[in-house]
């Protein structure tokens, strides 16, 4: 056995001791798939014994799976027929296989409908005959042409089968003289005859189900509890939910003999949660657990949202409010994002609150109250501060009427991407779900991540990806059009510059010192990584950091390799850069200062949050900008791991900034100092931003530039060399227009061209 296998979980003696189809086969289909996909590699890995049992339990998996014919089940036994012709379990499930098919069909007659009164009139008799007949012919088109032999283990589903196909028969013939009947407009229609083999038919199809294997009975009507345990993850909402279901059952049971209940359990509900942690479906449940109880006349719900409901002129909301809750009555209105109803800076012109208002009315008092149920749904933070702004509403919720789910772990959301896949008939190599982790590490960077939905989303954009690129041929491997590798996940990176972070950061003019510190705490970053992956302890890595310089030394421009450079470590899953300055974070009325910061962070989260002039963030104690700078100290302790702040500005003016916040001087510990650019490096940037632009400097020109270089003091650094160059640029071409130049003095710029430059430039 290799270890591949043994990574799959699959044992051969495991394997071949499964030879009864009424017992679920010992792996489960994604295993089972990714095993046989390691076999297509190393074929020594199994006996064709067992491999010829694992297309069979795989073709048992689909059967349950699928409703309706499956025809990859089919091929699936014939694959294990053609390795192991005498193999017992494949000629049991090929044979349970036809009589499922047929059970499936029966059942799309809907034979449980079917009735007909002696009181009906001839017409509405002939309609139903009419369309009975109509199915039954159907049936046996859909049925006739499936051949098999019914082995003896299958011998009394074969019994009912007959008896069904049998009493079919006689009722199509009771159909037909019927019809003829109504048509020749004679009396004596078969009705009670007729409603007898209906009622035969109805119990054989009942025995027939509880014949078959138990192991096989596909899409059985679970209810609302088995639903909800069969979803993934939600342990705790699935213990709160049996205890409510038995609470509601309980009081049912006890009005039922005798006892009274002045407070009636109130049924109205409250679901709050982050994007994708199934609070639609979770309503659903509710409004099937009410109706399963009795409570609700119907398991219906009417879904909307502020949308629906709120006007644009007078009386709107209320006509659409009033809509809506008809259109429930019986079951359940479910109100998503139920807080944008009422919106915090809202004028006179909005109308959310005459929804709220209508609603209450509704469920309290008049013609509606208690005939249908309200569930609320919306994220956390904005539910909360929704339902205490609206008291009257909140009243009609109990505190035990109010469930909060909890985000996925991670391991649930990799476990709903295999589900995903698995019911697209995908299934991920072990590598690749790896590589699906990391994807999904990425994505969960704020509280914007959409959880199940995101995990879906990825799952479908890595399958549209390998549909986009591969095409199906009638020789290729069943295989190959199931698998998801690692390749077909690495186009869903995000895209990479041609030049490497580093490399980028070499490229750069100057800045000797800050090359070294960057490369050196690079290094210290992938250490630490490698150090972490391999179970050791890591250093703590700070990455927070001060740029100090003036302006034009480059602080930008590194900021923005830092960032991909953190992200290439693995720091940061983003690795964005976001520019902010004091007016991005600051607001000029109280409260809203935090909620302006918060939101900035909150786009730079998994990325690099960039504040030039920091220091402008503090000019008093009673300064708004205090309100920036306390928050974004709460807001790096609460995003430590998925968030880098680099203050920047003047180096004595820094100083003082961090100097005046302990939050700021304990976060900040690594400083980054950008000198001003020397005579001989100004002239190589000016060089690199000439022939960015395929210009060439005439000698006279240069020897012009080192002079002054090397005499003035200049201002602005890297940003005077630009505007230098643009101006010269600028000046050449009213020079160029003047004559009637050659071809190549087009690119040439000249002494003159630069003087006049430099005047304009440092007059600035």
């Amino acid at each position: 056995m290799t270890n591949h296998l043994i990574l799959s979980k699959i044992n051969e003696q495991t394997i071949i001791e499964w030879d009864n189809i009424e017992t679920t086969p010992p792996y489960s289909e994604i295993d089972i798939l990714r095993a046989l996909d390691q076999v297509k590699v190393d074929t020594d890995q199994l006996s064709k014994h067992a491999e010829a049992i694992l297309h069979v339990m795989l073709a048992f998996h689909r059967l349950v799976r699928h409703e309706e014919q499956d025809q990859l089940a089919q091929n699936l036994l014939d694959i294990a027929a053609k390795m192991e012709p005498s193999l017992s379990i494949h000629h049991k499930l090929q044979s349970i296989k036809h009589y499922y098919f047929l059970i499936q069909h029966f059942k799309q007659l809907h034979i449980n409908q079917w009735s007909i009164r002696e009181t009906d009139f001839d017409q509405a008799k002939l309609k139903k005959l009419q369309e009975w007949q109509k199915k039954i012919t159907s049936f046996y088109s859909e049925t006739d042409a499936v051949e098999f032999e019914a082995d003896e283990y299958q011998s009394q589903l074969d019994q009912i089968y007959s008896q069904m196909k049998e009493k079919l028969i006689n009722l199509n013939q009771l159909l037909k003289e019927g019809i003829e009947s109504i048509e020749n407009k004679r009396s004596g229609i078969p009705t009670k005859q007729i409603n007898l083999i209906i009622k035969e038919l109805e119990d054989l199809e009942h025995t027939f189900d509880q014949t078959l294997p138990d192991t096989l009975h596909a899409k059985v009507d679970k209810s609302p509890l088995q639903k909800l345990e069969g979803m993934i993850g939600l342990d705790q909402i699935k213990q709160y939910m049996k205890q409510y279901y038995h609470y509601l059952k309980y009081q049912k049971d006890r009005k039922d003999i005798g006892f009274q209940m002045i407070d009636e359990p109130g049924l109205h509900m409250i679901i709050t949660g982050n994007p994708g942690t199934g609070k639609t479906t979770i309503a659903r449940l509710l409004a099937e657990i009410y109706h399963e109880l009795g409570l609700l006349e119907s398991k219906h719900v009417i879904e909307v949202n502020r949308s629906h409901l709120v006007g644009s002129f007078v009386g709107q909301s209320e006509e659409n409010t009033m809509t809506y809750i008809r259109q429930a009555v019986g079951g359940v209105l479910f109100i998503d994002e139920a807080y944008s109803l009422k919106r915090q800076d809202s004028s006179g012109s909005d109308y959310g609150q005459a929804v709220i208002d209508t609603l209450v009315s509704a469920m309290t008092s008049g013609e509606y109250a208690g005939k249908f149920v309200v569930i609320l749904a919306g994220y956390p933070e904005e539910m909360r501060q929704f339902l205490w702004s609206n008291p009257g509403l909140r009243s009609r919720f109990p505190d035990q009427n109010m469930i909060s789910l909890p985000d996925f772990k991670m391991s649930e959301l990799v476990e709903i991407a295999e589900m995903t896949a698995l019911s697209n008939d995908y299934f991920f190599t072990e590598t690749a779900l790896n590589s699906f982790y990391d994807l999904i590490e990425r994505a969960k960077v704020d509280d914007t991540f959409g959880n199940a939905r995101t995990v879906r989303d990825l799952v479908m954009k890595a399958i549209f990806k390998k549909g986009a690129s591969i095409t199906v041929d009638a020789n290729d491997d069943w295989l190959d059009h199931m698998r998801i590798e690692s390749k077909d996940l690495s186009v869903m990176d995000d895209q990479r510059d041609d030049t490497e972070p580093m490399d980028q950061l070499d490229q750069l003019i100057g800045l000797d010192n800050i090359k070294a510190e960057v490369k050196k705490l690079s290094s210290f970053v992938k250490m630490q990584q490698k150090r972490k992956h391999q179970g050791y302890p890591i250093v703590p890595i700070q990455l927070h950091a001060v740029f100090s310089g003036n302006p034009g030394t480059g602080k930008t421009t590194v900021a923005k390799i830092y960032s991909k450079l953190l992200k290439e470590c693995g720091l940061l899953k983003r690795g964005h850069f976001v520019l902010a300055s004091r007016s991005d974070l600051v607001a000029g009325y109280v409260g809203q200062t935090a909620l302006k910061t918060k939101n900035k962070i909150r786009e730079a989260l998994g990325g690099v949050l960039f504040i030039d002039e920091a220091y402008a963030l503090f000019r008093g104690e009673n300064d708004f900008g205090k309100e920036a700078i306390d928050t974004l100290v709460d807001e790096m302790t609460k995003h430590n791991e998925n968030l880098v702040v680099i203050l920047a500005g003047y180096r004595k003016d820094m100083e003082r900034f961090i100097d005046s916040n302990p939050g700021l001087s304990s976060r900040f510990r690594k400083y980054f100092e950008f000198v001003d650019y020397q005579a001989n490096e100004l002239l190589a940037i000016t060089h690199y931003h000439i022939e960015r632009y395929h210009y060439k400097i005439t000698d006279d020109a240069r020897d012009f530039l080192i002079e002054h270089y090397q005499a003035e003091s200049i201002k602005g650094n890297a940003r005077f060399v630009v505007n230098l160059v643009e101006e010269a640029i600028q000046f050449q071409a009213l020079r160029m227009a003047e004559q009637s130049p050659s071809d190549d003095q087009f690119l040439h710029l000249n002494k003159d061209d630069f003087k006049k430059a430099w005047q304009t430039v440092k007059g600035d």
